[in-house]
């Protein structure tokens, strides 16, 4: 193609921001190779063209919002405003700054830093401080993500939120939601001070997947989010890739155990969150890309054939990075535009990000859109009455065939590699994800990645002209008077067995589970169990420098 730039002609190939080239038209001949695929109608393998028959009209996808803030109670009052407004499940948010690390908020570090406690979170330090973030909310109603997005924080957040349930007299076995315990937040986006061994963070996972199989039935134990490496600038095909390659060493490390039927442990990973961003059709190509490689990897690879594992099950976040501070009621269009991509992929469950998510996390009102967005969508278009409607598109399916292509060869790269965990240890998935950053920030830059009010059609008005979330002011004060209220008023004798307990589990290698329930339902707190962690497991060892 050329482009004329002042008297100079420019030869620039059109490509997706994954690098797959886009042709000007396109036609039959294109998906010659894959009518197969393309002719598979909803519902049957290998399900590019969705999972169930008949979709959203048999089931609607979930609205399920991320929600957080400083306070316990005003965490409690968003979700039930959130719900009001017509969520059908909700995300819990704690505070980074204790929850990542498992710091008490009289840790030394947070300490150093109190004035940030609580600004991208609840602060919830213990089972009664989740029970204040859900009280007024059935939680045998409600599909419910209780936090824990770290790998060595979700024990204790699951473990926090069946203890709620079980002391309002709720069998935990009725409980339906999913925990994170994401390998790509943990290790590679987010990298926090301390943070236990990757290898460490796989066998508490699969753990979490025992447990649940066995306690907690109708629970998602984890949930691989791509999103987390999108986020982090790996690319379409990079993302699914690696996606699947963590899927892999959970199956496998599983079956090692051999606690469980292979296809019952596929079916509880089958759950998995990827991110949408601005390459529109792209990110549609990526959805069905997912769901037919997880058929492929299960039935090629393990020999499962049961039809409830081999059908992915696809959360999509919106992304925030998409998102700008610069003329931030732009980022409503964005928002749509994601959403709706989300939605022609044929997600079962969806979350929006706030038009202010560049500038703080979601104020009420730009919650309030998000939740809008989706129920126009689902309302006021015929969108939820047909399955796949872009099934048959030339570009889409000739997209797709590529973009399986390159998923396929990065996941080979990654196994050659000696598999996810090992490209985490050695820092190989990092180096990827910078080089993308590196070409993305350069495109910012030189204008051939065009963003509206930032690089192109700017404005002139305040971007910070938004009544975004600032914060609380006495969240650091009321946390540490919630945590020396817990220590007095607990039994300490009961509290200091269960940690024992729960010490001895992590150092004889058994699963941890168990005696993490017990130790929080004796009203241990997050850094005495993050204390254990760090005395057993150590810290990681980062790939990386900054």
């Amino acid at each position: 193609m050329n482009v004329t730039s002042g008297d100079k002609k420019i030869d620039r190939e059109v490509q997706t921001v994954s690098g797959l080239p886009i042709r000007t038209s396109y036609g039959p001949a294109d998906v010659a190779h894959i009518a197969p695929e393309v002719s598979a109608l909803p519902g049957e393998a290998p399900y590019m063209r969705g999972a169930f028959a008949e979709g959203y009209r048999s089931k609607p996808w979930r609205i399920f919002q991320l929600s957080g803030f400083g306070n316990p109670e005003d965490e409690g009052e968003r979700i039930r405003y959130l719900l009001e407004k017509g969520e059908t499940g909700f995300i819990m948010e704690h505070d980074r700054m204790t929850a990542d690390h498992m710091y008490d908020v009289d840790h030394p570090e947070v300490l150093s830093r109190w004035e940030d406690v609580g600004l991208s979170g609840a602060v919830q330090l213990s089972a009664r401080d989740t029970a204040l973030v859900v009280e007024g909310i059935d939680q045998e109603k409600y599909f419910a993500h209780p936090g824990g997005a770290v790998v060595q924080h979700a024990p204790f957040a699951l473990a926090a939120y069946w203890t709620v349930a079980k002391r309002r007299g709720v069998d935990i076995a009725k409980l339906t939601g999913t925990g994170q315990s994401d390998f790509f937040l943990t290790y590679l986006g987010c990298i926090t001070k301390q943070q236990i061994p990757a290898r460490d963070g796989l066998k508490i996972n699969c753990d979490i997947i025992d447990f649940c199989a066995k306690h907690v039935p109708k629970w998602v134990p984890i949930s691989i989010a791509g999103y987390n490496g999108a986020d982090t600038e790996l690319n379409a095909y990079q993302e699914l890739g690696s996606v699947f390659a963590c899927a892999i060493e959970h199956l496998d490390e599983t079956a090692k155990r051999g606690n469980l039927p292979l296809a019952e442990v596929a079916r509880s990973l089958g759950g998995v969150n990827f991110r949408v961003g601005m390459e529109f059709m792209e990110d549609i190509a990526k959805l069905r890309v997912a769901r037919k490689m997880w058929h492929d990897l299960l039935v090629q690879r393990y020999g499962i054939t049961d039809p409830r594992a081999l059908k992915l099950r696809i959360h999509v976040v919106t992304a925030g990075s998409a998102m700008t501070y610069q003329e931030p009621m732009n980022n409503i269009v964005r928002g749509t535009l994601m959403a709706l991509a989300s939605v022609l992929g044929g997600v079962q469950s969806l979350g929006v990000s706030g038009y202010d998510e560049a500038l703080s996390i979601p104020s009420e009102e730009a919650h309030h859109m998000s939740v809008r967005i989706q129920q126009i969508l689902m309302h006021e278009t015929n969108l939820a009455k047909v399955v796949d409607p872009l099934g048959g598109s030339y570009y889409l399916e000739s997209l797709c065939a590529d973009l399986e292509e390159k998923a396929i060869q990065f996941l080979g790269e990654i196994e050659n590699e000696g598999g996810f965990v090992s490209t985490l240890d050695t820092g190989w998935l990092h180096g990827k994800a910078a080089e993308n950053q590196y070409t993305m920030e350069q495109g910012l830059l030189n204008g051939s990645r065009e963003v509206v009010g930032v690089n192109i059609h700017q404005g002139d008005g305040d971007p910070f002209n938004v009544d975004g979330f600032q914060g609380s002011d006495d969240v650091f004060e009321r946390a540490t008077k919630r945590l020396s209220d817990l220590r007095r008023e607990r039994d300490t004798t009961a509290a200091m067995s269960a940690l024992k307990v729960l010490e001895a589990t992590c150092r004889s290698g058994e699963n941890i589970m168990e005696p993490m329930l017990s130790a929080v339902e004796a009203d241990a707190s997050l850094g005495e169990i993050g204390s254990i962690f760090r005395d057993v497991y150590g810290d990681w060892k980062v790939p990386i420098s900054f």
